[in-house]
């Protein structure tokens, strides 16, 4: 009896001894006028594990499950980086952050490293920075004669799509394209077109109509953004406001579309983009999932288990999974209107159109397996 005593009196005196630390470091703050951000407190605050916080005082309360606690979730240590944090917005384990304020345009290096994939670190982060308005109105032509020496489009012809719609793929940035397809594209910031055979729309064709090979009902949304922004006097920082409400009709009319995939090309060069597997080049994928909605953990455990089976059949072939918050990116991407929903990253400028192909292909048998393994488990607890 008196050893549970013991128990609950050290637990009372650490959560009093939080507390006065909290007000102490709070009252620091106010008298010395130190300007903390709300995102240097989000950041910071992420040296305490939620999830293990919210155990700890679980066990607290129920000694009969949990007679002994390991590791203190409170500790001197910890609660002294977090203070150090709060009132300085640096992290000593992270080098970033010592140049964070200082520098413009490091934040995005903000982006978290969910899983990385082969050679993925901070050096090859993907950098959100869409084109000016001028830059996308001056498109580059297909490269005609480079699109007759590839395969035909009907190899990838679709059977009927099935009446039952649950995916829908959208391309925010439609006017992403790659250099190889292109007439005169040496640059980056040539690989611009709103043809569809050298896009991103004509690789979400490839897609929709191999997910629909597969029994699988799909809507694919082909909306020109250049032009739908132009209309309005938009810039293309405005392109996730356009295609939010292209996906918010496409579910008003159809609520079953519960997979969305926004599909983009990144802009790094072809030594990062491209992985040889099995004698086959294939355009590397990576996923982006935004942190700042209430879906977030569901999507990135749809990326998570996609990415997974990509890399167990074709190692190397993602560059892996970024977390993204408004500090280096959008932050939402749509995302927050279902929980399975991802921007997926294809390719790169550099990469040609047997690469990407060769990757959607794959991509699509990994996506349809997931899909039917879920239906087939629906089915068998009766909530198909």
């Amino acid at each position: 009896m008196k050893s549970g005593k013991k128990f609950s009196l050290k637990y009372v005196y650490q959560s009093l001894l939080l507390i006065l630390f909290m007000f102490l470091v709070i009252s620091t703050i106010v008298l010395l006028d130190i300007k903390v951000k709300s995102l240097n407190i989000n950041n910071s605050i992420r040296i305490l594990n939620t999830e293990k916080l919210f155990v700890h005082f679980f066990k607290a309360e129920n000694h009969t499950f949990f007679p002994e606690i390991n590791k203190p979730v409170f500790t001197v240590s910890k609660m002294t980086n977090l203070a150090f944090q709060v009132a300085t917005a640096i992290k000593p384990t992270d080098a970033r952050t010592f140049l964070g304020n200082e520098l413009p345009g490091l934040s995005m290096y903000d982006t978290e490293i969910v899983v990385a994939g082969e050679g993925t670190d901070l050096r090859n982060l993907p950098n959100e920075s869409a084109p000016p308005m001028e830059v996308l109105l001056n498109e580059r032509k297909a490269a005609e004669r480079l699109l007759k020496q590839s395969p035909p489009a009907d190899d990838n012809q679709s059977k009927t799509n099935p009446q039952h719609k649950t995916v829908f793929i959208y391309h925010t940035h439609s006017w992403e394209s790659f250099l190889p397809l292109l007439e005169n594209a040496k640059k980056a910031n040539d690989a611009i077109s709103s043809d569809e055979r050298v896009n991103v729309v004509g690789l979400g064709q490839r897609l929709a109509n191999n997910l629909i090979n597969k029994g699988i009902g799909v809507e694919h949304n082909k909306t020109n953004m250049t032009q739908e922004l132009k209309k309005k006097g938009w810039n293309s920082t405005k392109a996730y406001t356009e295609s939010r409400e292209i996906v918010k009709e496409a579910i008003a009319h159809n609520n079953d579309l519960h997979y969305l995939i926004d599909l983009h090309r990144d802009s790094a060069p072809k030594n990062i983009t491209t992985k040889k597997i099995g004698g086959v080049n294939y355009a590397r994928l990576y996923f982006v999932v935004g942190k700042e909605n209430k879906n977030y953990i569901e999507n990135l455990e749809f990326a998570k288990i996609i990415n997974k089976e990509l890399e167990k059949k074709y190692p190397g072939i993602s560059r892996g999974i970024f977390l993204k918050t408004y500090s280096d990116g959008n932050g939402v991407y749509n995302q927050d209107i279902s929980n399975k929903a991802i921007v997926l990253e294809l390719g790169g400028v550099d990469n040609n159109l047997e690469e990407l192909n060769n990757t959607i292909d794959v991509f699509s048998d990994i996506l349809a397996d997931y899909y039917w393994k879920l239906n087939k488990a629906k089915e068998v607890n009766g909530n198909g």
